[in-house]
């Protein structure tokens, strides 16, 4: 070591060993700079003065269809809305006596309440310390505050408190408060919770209500009425007592009003999903990601987003999605009804049964093959569960006008709310038939007429690894020749199979994908001529309407245009120059080929 280094080290520890008085006066001083200076650094960490404006008045977007009705509106969580002089007084009484009985004294902290929670966290007894404006802090900014018992995450809470009392009055705060705070059950704020378990509205809450209620938020699981009633009764005289205290209830209200039981009323509520949900679940995140863009917030800036939807279109494709929802499903439940159909010998009911979670965790709790499937086909409810899952049909429907991009109805399922997973966008099925105008398509772009001619014969085709390809028809082959506008018009499979081998299977997925195809993956084998690649019905619908509109794509189009809460527009979208996939001449030959399947 060096002797200029050991010797600052040595005078280092002495003063250690003998500390001054201008030496401990320093280190006692540099203690709060350094938490000064500390406190100063987490303050960019915290929620802006902005975001705090913005948070505290809930405005969600409102989305309405291109002829003006209202579809949904984006909320936060399942909440409504109340001002405080619609929520009972009770409710602020309550309140305030149990969480913050000095609200209107402080400023955010209350540093008599904070003392005595650490002095008693300290001996053992832990004890929170904070006011309803840290509460709030918390319940707006989860993720920038946290919920961690560190000394980071408490002053987080603090400076995010101070700012809070700093943009808004005490009434604005108790408001916002009410109507954030979660309540079990997705219900959130004061609104859902009255009717989630009294069946009744805020402003109606009673004095015994009203307790049960605040008496929640010191745990909404531990005090749940509904699976806990006898730590809520004891939590809730718990409020009461605090009421009393704060000269809320005499003495004779809290005797009486003590002796009450709960009487629960309790049903969950659900948000309607709207005329189209499906739609509306798409363009959330597309909104979200817009909203991120162009520094807006979809929950409170109070944007009105006008849709390419029209609701009578969407009115009418509901209705016919639950006609033939139901005409298939008749036709479904009449062929499995058979007892040979679905039976626990049919192979491929087992197979389901293999497939099934059930029969995963059976396996996983140590029984053998045998032993699980011989379980799950004696549970009766699981086997009818499984049948109606694996029996159900499903349908999706999209209409687009082909002339600007447009969405015009959107129908993911036949029931949202039994099925949730869209049809139209996330579903990958195997198009079939439906595939083959890409076929024709690109047979005619490479100069065919529709007048070519094969032979309706027998085709086998090698597709590598000892393994041949043997396309069918539902009947057998007349071994005439045909023109490619009936081998289309009839969906001749053996006559696609020897079309596809002509003009490249590449070069029809690389058609299909500039005509819309473009986020499925296209295998570019002989058999794709049949439609064996899994694609979305959103894909085909785009796709089918570039032969619509002449040959030129247009991406498919939720919104035409985003106004401020004041009806000032915000950004106006319109229909792109379409992308040339198909020459106009080669397009309208295929428009004219697909009349001849519907005739």
């Amino acid at each position: 070591m060096a002797p200029g280094l050991s010797s600052r080290l040595a005078d280092t520890l002495d003063a250690l060993r003998h500390p001054t008085r201008r030496g401990l006066f320093r280190t006692l001083a540099a203690v709060p700079a350094l938490f000064l200076l500390y406190v100063l650094i987490l303050i960019p960490f915290t929620p802006s003065i902005s975001s705090i404006r913005k948070a505290s008045s809930e405005q969600p977007a409102q989305i309405l269809s291109a002829d003006g009705r209202k579809l949904t509106e984006f909320k936060q969580s399942n909440r409504q809305w109340v001002a405080l002089s619609g929520i009972s007084p009770h409710v602020i009484d309550a309140l305030i006596a149990t969480e913050d009985h000095r609200f209107y004294a402080h400023f955010g902290l209350d540093w008599r309440r904070t003392a005595a929670a650490a002095i008693n966290s300290f001996r053992g007894d832990r004890q929170g310390g904070s006011t309803l404006t840290q509460q709030l802090a918390r319940n707006l900014y989860p993720e920038e505050i946290g919920r961690a018992p560190t000394l980071t995450r408490k002053i987080k809470e603090a400076i995010t408190a101070l700012k809070i009392e700093a943009v808004h009055s005490k009434d604005e705060i108790l408001e916002t408060y009410l109507n954030s705070v979660p309540f079990l059950y997705n219900a959130y704020g004061i609104e859902m919770a009255a009717r989630t378990y009294f069946d009744t509205s805020a402003d109606q809450l009673d004095v015994l209500q009203s307790a049960t209620l605040v008496g929640m938020l010191k745990g909404n699981s531990y005090y749940n009425p509904v699976l806990n009633p006898e730590r809520s009764l004891q939590r809730r005289n718990t409020v009461l007592k605090q009421m009393l205290k704060r000269g809320k209830l005499t003495a004779t209200q809290l005797d009486s009003l003590s002796k009450q039981p709960l009487r629960i009323d309790f049903e969950r509520q659900t948000e309607p999903p709207g005329p189209a949900p499906h739609f509306a679940r798409q363009l959330r995140k597309w909104l979200i990601a817009w909203a991120d863009r162009n520094d807006y917030s979809i929950y409170g800036d109070g944007l009105v987003v006008r849709t390419s939807i029209d609701s009578r279109l969407q009115a009418a494709a509901s209705q016919a999605v639950t006609r033939q929802g139901n005409s298939l499903q008749n036709i479904a439940n009449a062929a499995w009804g058979k007892r040979s159909a679905w039976s626990t010998d049919s192979s491929l009911v087992q197979t389901f049964i293999r497939e099934s979670p059930e029969y995963a965790t059976a396996m996983a709790k140590g029984r053998t093959p045998a032993q699980a499937m011989q379980e799950l086909q004696a549970d009766k409810d699981f086997m009818r569960a499984l049948q109606r899952q694996k029996t159900r049909i499903q349908i999706g429907f999209l209409a687009i006008d082909p002339r600007n991009g447009q969405v015009k109805a959107w129908v993911g399922s036949r029931d949202f709310e039994e099925e949730a997973f869209d049809h139209v966008q996330q579903a990958r099925r195997q198009p079939g038939s439906t595939f083959k105008p890409f076929v024709y398509g690109e047979a005619y772009r490479q100069g065919a007429s529709p007048n070519d001619r094969l032979i309706d014969q027998a085709v086998e085709i090698d597709v590598g690894g000892g393994e041949v390809w043997r396309p069918a028809d539902g009947t057998p082959p007349s071994g005439e020749a045909m023109t490619l506008s009936d081998g289309l018009a009839y969906s001749k499979n053996t006559i696609t199979a020897q079309l596809i081998q002509q003009v490249g299977p590449a070069k029809v997925a690389r058609l299909a994908r500039q005509m819309g195809v473009r986020q499925s993956k296209l295998e570019a084998v002989p058999s794709l001529a049949l439609g064996t690649s899994p694609v979305t019905l959103k894909e085909m619908v785009a796709a089918y309407g570039t032969i619509a509109n002449g040959g030129g794509y247009l991406e498919p189009l939720l919104v035409s245009r985003i106004e401020d809460r004041d009806g000032r527009v915000i950004e106006e979208f319109s229909p792109q120059e379409p992308e040339l996939a198909l020459g106009r001449d080669v397009a309208y030959t295929l428009l004219d080929n697909l009349r001849g399947v519907i005739n």
